[in-house]
């Protein structure tokens, strides 16, 4: 079983890493559904790493355990264990199963992980007389209105179900609003010379108009945006410039070498604290 391909239609994917378990292999089982990609990297057996799209570890892994469509293919090559998955076969499955149900109970309210929860309410007016369990309430610290769901799971180190039954309990209180900030943006090259430093992007207008409607950033200046491409983030100052086109993020040359992006790929952009 050195290379192993086939359709989700016709075996599972849990199939597939129980057999890769029980087997002890070692490589990468590719996925692929339309335009979506993911891979999972199993090394003696036991997933240690998983990536899908913006999600990594094992946010990454509960998404493409949850694939019922596409096809994968599986190649056993040397694998560097990444670490960022440490339980068991067993106990990631069943926790995939878990996070699942909760992804269908929960999905009408939160339909994606990449939306930013935010509480507009301070201590303790926000948590009063709600019934929260010590992850909820480490969770709510970070409904800031900058991060999404991926961010405040990696910064707490809790899993989705944990986090999206916080959102869940205050959404309920009509204590928390979601937003969905980000927009995918082609990136151009800025010019700058003597008096114009390139110590900043730039973007349209129109980008900090929409932004400045949404309540979380209506008080105050956008002075810095989250950038993020296949494979890296950035924090970077903004100016807002009129006649630039809104598709487009303007970065100087230094920016785009240091994050490894080429002009027209796609970065998808939205505010930073």
């Amino acid at each position: 079983m050195s290379n192993l391909r086939g359709l989700l239609e016709s075996i599972s994917i849990t199939d597939v890493v129980q057999l890769l378990h029980l087997n002890r292999k070692t490589g990468q089982l590719l996925m692929q559904n339309g335009r979506f990609r993911g891979v999972i990297y199993v090394s003696g057996g036991a997933v240690v790493h998983a990536e899908a799209g913006r999600a990594t570890g094992e946010t990454a892994a509960f998404e493409l355990l949850a694939w019922e469509r596409g096809e994968f293919e599986f190649q056993a090559v040397p694998v560097k264990p990444v670490g960022s998955i440490r339980r068991s076969v067993p106990d990631l499955l069943m926790e995939s199963a878990r996070t699942l149900d909760t992804r269908r109970r929960l999905g009408a309210y939160f339909p994606s992980l990449d939306a930013v929860p935010w509480t507009f309410l301070p201590e303790p007016a926000l948590t009063a007389d709600l019934k929260l369990s010590p992850d909820a309430l480490k969770a709510i610290q970070h409904f800031d209105g900058y991060q999404d769901f991926h961010q405040v799971m990696a910064s707490t180190q809790l899993n989705e179900t944990a986090v999206l039954e916080a959102a869940f309990a205050l959404l309920q209180a009509e204590r928390l609003q979601v937003f969905e900030p980000a927009v995918p943006l082609a990136v151009e090259t800025m010019k700058t010379g003597l008096f114009k430093k390139g110590d900043h992007v730039e973007l349209s207008v129109i980008h900090e108009s929409r932004w400045r409607g949404l309540q979380p950033y209506s008080h105050g200046f956008i002075t810095s945006v989250r950038i993020q491409w296949r494979g890296g983030v950035a924090h970077e100052d903004v100016r807002f410039v009129q006649g630039l086109a809104d598709g487009v993020l303007a970065a100087p040359e230094p920016f785009l070498q240091s994050w490894g992006v080429g002009p027209s790929e796609t970065v998808v952009v939205r505010p930073a604290p």
